[in-house]
């Protein structure tokens, strides 16, 4: 298997990320995020019940790149160390992921992302596009 982006390869620093050369980083270099806002409680109207959909928000930096690692096929400990998390922290990450986009498991995850337009078309590996990512 491939590497994954943000892993230490040839050239890589030993600091807490790999510097990643230009448009080839998770979410094109973006810096993963530490922390999500806190979620809004209360009564939606109209307007937000519609942004309630699957994937009303959008992705943090970190959870673009695990979703990427969870389409190209890469185990939770392959992410883990790729990304400088423990196992649980990735499992964490995804467990959100499958309650924003309402999806079972992570097939239906990656089906539902590709069905959104939020996982790129016609390349590999796949990449969230742009507009979904924090």
């Amino acid at each position: 298997m491939t590497a994954l982006r943000g892993s230490m390869g040839a050239g890589a620093t030993s600091g807490r990320h790999a510097p990643v050369p230009d448009g080839q980083g998770c979410a094109a270099g973006a810096e993963p995020a530490r922390r999500r806002p806190p979620a809004r409680r209360g009564v939606r109207d109209a307007g937000e019940a519609a942004a309630a959909a699957p994937c009303a928000e959008r992705l943090t930096a970190l959870d673009a790149c695990i979703l990427e690692g969870i389409a190209a096929g890469a185990s939770t400990a392959e992410l883990a160390s790729a990304l400088y998390l423990s196992r649980q922290g990735v499992e964490y990450h995804i467990g959100l992921m499958l309650r924003q986009f309402q999806a079972p498991n992570r097939a239906a995850l990656v089906s539902r992302a590709h069905s959104l337009g939020v996982l790129s078309v016609g390349t590999w590996p796949p990449r969230v596009t742009a507009e979904f990512v924090e």
